[in-house]
Order: structure tokens, then sequence, then C-alpha cells
């Protein structure tokens, strides 16, 4: 690192970081990783020195008192300890991914939280590919679990796949008109889309944008698919969902969040990239992403009753 100073870099290490998630791992054993790296990181640099302290002494010989400063050895780092922890180092995330998915992760630092904070609060969409594979059914829609039917799937072809996944998304974004109380073929439903991004006012309801094949090998296939308000177990059962109206069985191997806003895989820090140096990079260029689409990333949505 080109500075040396610890005080310098720390008063840099201010805003949102996009980090690549790994699988099997929790937000938070990342979240820990991470601090725990920049503070030992900045324990290496030169800190800040013990501060002095003002002794007044008598002379023994005149009886007279000299005022002299002397090295506080209680502000010692072999004393008091390193002079950063990561408990002293305020992070939040702005989009949660369960221990099973990986992928794009944001996490924001010390006044970066309240960026963090905005981002979490607007719902911005995400897009995800998820992996499937047919014929087996577990207990937990995913390939960890236990393995309770299998079926045939020599049957289902990409065409049947795509028409199911068209017939899906259809069917969310109808709801979200009907929520509305408005015919999806009006001018009044026209009128409602133009003014933003339509949601529901329950933040806990997934609602589905966008959602297609893009990898079709039986019996294995990936999907993508856009959307907000979703979470890791509802994502696995979506798979498990088409597999049973493919008239067969599947269960989720894989979730990769491949874009969370503006942000994608292309701006996420790899595990190896987990150092102080990648970490302020990262962060400036995050920083530019969120100046450059500030006007998006506060834009206005439409927020459907129901």
């Amino acid at each position: 690192m080109l500075v040396k100073s610890a005080p310098l870099v720390w008063n840099q290490l201010k805003g949102i970081i996009c980090v690549n998630k790994p699988a099997d791992m929790t937000v938070t054993h990342l979240r820990g990783a991470i601090l725990t790296k920049i503070s030992q990181e900045l324990n290496e640099l030169e800190v800040r020195p013990p501060m002095d302290y003002v002794s007044i002494d008598r002379n023994a010989s005149d009886g007279k008192y000299d005022v002299v400063v002397k090295e506080n050895l209680a502000d010692h780092p072999l004393v008091v300890g390193p002079r950063y922890l990561q408990e002293d180092i305020p992070c939040s995330w702005s989009n949660y991914l369960g221990s099973r998915s990986s992928g794009v992760l944001l996490l924001g630092i010390r006044t970066g939280t309240k960026m963090a904070k905005h981002i979490r609060e607007n719902h911005p969409t995400r897009a995800y590919r998820v992996k499937g594979i047919l014929g087996q059914a577990t207990d937990d829609f995913f390939k960890t679990g236990k393995v309770v039917e299998r079926s045939t799937f020599r049957h289902v072809k990409l065409i049947y796949l795509e028409r199911l996944l068209y017939n899906m998304q259809a069917s969310h974004q109808r709801k979200m008109f009907e929520m509305c109380g408005v015919d999806m073929q009006s001018q009044a439903a026209y009128e409602l889309a133009a003014q933003g991004l339509l949601r529901p006012k329950d933040s806990k309801i997934p609602v589905i944008y966008g959602i297609n094949c893009v990898d079709f090998s039986p019996p294995e296939f990936t999907i993508e698919i856009q959307c907000v308000n979703e979470y890791e177990k509802y994502l696995a059962a979506l798979i498990h969902e088409i597999g049973i109206k493919l008239h067969s069985t599947a269960h989720c191997t894989g979730i990769k969040c491949v874009r969370h806003s503006h942000f994608t895989l292309e701006h996420a820090l790899l595990r190896k990239q987990w150092d102080l140096q990648n970490i302020i990079t990262n962060m400036e260029s995050c920083s530019r992403i969120i100046n450059d689409n500030e006007s998006i990333l506060r834009q206005k949505s439409v927020t459907l009753q129901g």
C-alpha cells in the first residue's frame, strides 16, 4: 500500500464495497473475515504513537518541582492492545444472501452503512442464476437434502421449459396489476407502469419481473431470474415447482446472485482479494457507480396494496 499511515487509511475507509460471497459461507462469517483482515492490516501500518503525559516531580536536591513530559506507557499497544479492532468498525450488508448462495454482496463500512441501508430499503431488483437438476426431489429442495422422490425426465424439452417460464412470468405480472384492481391490457395499467417499478406493499412478497432459461443440458438446467423480495428458500422452491409442473421432479444445485442494483460480478472482490488495498480500491469504484447512478438508485416506485 502506498500510504503507510494507518490514520490516513482509516479516513479513506468509508463507503460501500462489493464482494463475491462464496457458497457455504454465512454473511456473518464473511463480514467477520473482512473486518478481521482490515483491522490486522491497519495495525501493521504506522499507527498512532503513545500519547505523552506531563509529570510534575519534586527535585530532592533543592525541593523545587520539575515539569517533565514522559511517554505514557499506559497508552502503548503492548499494554492496551491493537489500535484497530474489528468490533470498532461499523459494517452492515445491503442485500442478504443465504449460506448456500453465492455472488454479489454489498457491504457498507463506517459511514457507508447509511448508503447500504438506503439501497436495502429502496428494494432494487436483483438477478440470479439458479441451477437445478431434473429427476430427483429432496426434502429441503437443495442438493444437500435427502432424496424423497425420483422420476423420469427424458420427456422434458427446452420448449416446454421455456413455455412454463413464460407463463410464470406472466402470472407474476398479472398478479401485480390485480393488486391495483386494473386490467393488465388497459390504459390505466400502462399509466401505472409508466410511473415506476411496480412492487407490492409487503416487502416479504417475492415478485418475479423476468425469468428465462440460459442453459439446458438435461438433466441439468440453469434459469436467470430478475426479482425483488426473494430469499434463498423461495428460489430453491421455485426449482422444485418447475420440476412438478414439467411432470417430473427437480431440486436446486446452486444459487448465484449476478447483479444487485447496478453492481455485478465484475465489480465484486474475489475471496483472494479481501485485503486492505483491494478494499480501498473497490470502495472508490463503488462510489463512482453510486454517483453515476444516483438518480436511478433513488428512483420512485409504485407500491401496490395487498
